[in-house]
């Protein structure tokens, strides 16, 4: 079974990828191949150059700050919270609140790789060229720049200028890139973090960044709806974390542990997958 794996954009609730690697490394099946968007374009990343899904998750919670945190521990955990401070020091200049590289940062100093043809699983990278209003596609060259450039949220992270282009997150173009596998696999698992949507308690009116970050899921979920109708992948997991705000790193825990009850149903499929590749006894 020549398994293609596709992980969607969301921010802080693209860490609930963290669970269908480790899904995927339980039932012993490697992708021959994965495309991601933003988060999942990172995350991806760090699968593709060899690291397990458990290591991935533990990296993740030792940078995470937890929301009921007491100050004695976030003083344990000062290198943590220092580097996030760090990442999230206002570019408003660069059109971005936050800068990209900063926050990536975070994770990308753990993807030794520099290039895409040093990762162990070949990796496709969308971003969108903001001028020309296309999709950008990376799957060789330097690593670190198609990174940063598919986690650039317009208004929040700072576009990426390379190669001559203005690039913007991919989630504009592509939020679940499955569409870049069907060329190479012959079952395709897509991973899609959003889904579900309610207003916080109290209140029905978003504040003004969670209107504009709002705006986009919308848009993201209509894109891959129509997409859905075209052609769909064998299986499109969905995470219902809408209500997680993209940014709210300190529900990162949240993230993890809703994710883990989805992840059965990713066990469940490659069970049958598996079963159906077997030649006949």
């Amino acid at each position: 079974m020549r398994l293609g794996l596709a992980l969607g954009g969301g921010g802080v609730r693209g860490l609930a990828h963290v669970a269908v690697l480790e899904a995927l490394d339980t039932a012993g099946v490697r992708p021959v191949a994965i495309a991601g968007t933003s988060m999942g374009a990172i995350v991806g990343a760090l699968y593709a150059n060899g690291r397990s899904g458990r290591d991935i998750r533990r990296l993740i919670r030792a940078r995470a700050m937890p929301l009921d945190a007491s100050w004695r521990r976030l003083v344990r955990r000062r290198a943590a919270l220092a580097v996030w401070l760090r990442a999230i020091r206002p570019d408003v200049r660069r059109g971005g609140l936050l800068r990209a590289d900063r926050v990536l940062g975070l994770l990308a100093e753990e993807i030794r790789a520099e290039t895409f043809e040093e990762l162990a699983i070949p990796l496709r990278v969308v971003a969108a060229d903001f001028w020309a209003a296309e999709a950008v596609v990376f799957e060789s060259g330097p690593l670190l720049p198609a990174l940063q450039a598919s986690m650039a949220v317009p208004g929040v992270l700072s576009p990426v200028e390379h190669a001559g282009r203005v690039l913007v997150d991919g989630g504009v173009v592509n939020l679940v890139p499955y569409d870049l596998l069907f060329d190479r696999c012959d079952r395709i698992l897509a991973v899609h973090v959003g889904g579900g949507r309610r207003p916080p308690h109290g209140r029905r009116s978003p504040a003004m960044l969670e209107a504009v970050l709002g705006a986009f899921d919308i848009s993201h979920g209509a894109i891959l709806a129509e997409k859905m109708r075209v052609r769909s992948p064998d299986l499109l997991v969905t995470f219902g974390l809408r209500d997680i705000p993209m940014f709210d790193f300190t529900r990162i825990p949240e993230v993890l542990r809703r994710a883990a009850v989805t992840a059965d149903v990713v066990r469940t499929a490659l069970e049958t997958w598996m079963r159906d590749a077997l030649p006949p006894s």
